[in-house]
């Protein structure tokens, strides 16, 4: 999805946001679809919020290609 500030993707998750249980499920998610580990994703803002910013490790090109694949 392509969004103000560049693209987006929605996800939704069934923990609860709660001790941080839905940002961790978001980061394995978003893991499992990049195939990268999961340590390999962050969430950088927007802890407490609905809309999260992730920084993810890895190559870009390789990263970039993956993300197209999941729209």
């Amino acid at each position: 999805m392509e969004a103000l500030g560049g693209p987006r993707l929605r996800v939704a998750v069934n923990a609860a946001p709660e001790d941080g249980r839905a940002n961790r499920a978001i980061c394995a998610l978003l893991a499992a679809a990049l195939h990268v580990p999961p340590s390999a994703i962050a969430v950088v803002h927007g802890a407490a919020s609905r809309e999260k910013t992730c920084r993810i490790e890895g190559d870009p090109l390789r990263l970039a290609e993956q993300l197209e694949r999941i729209e």
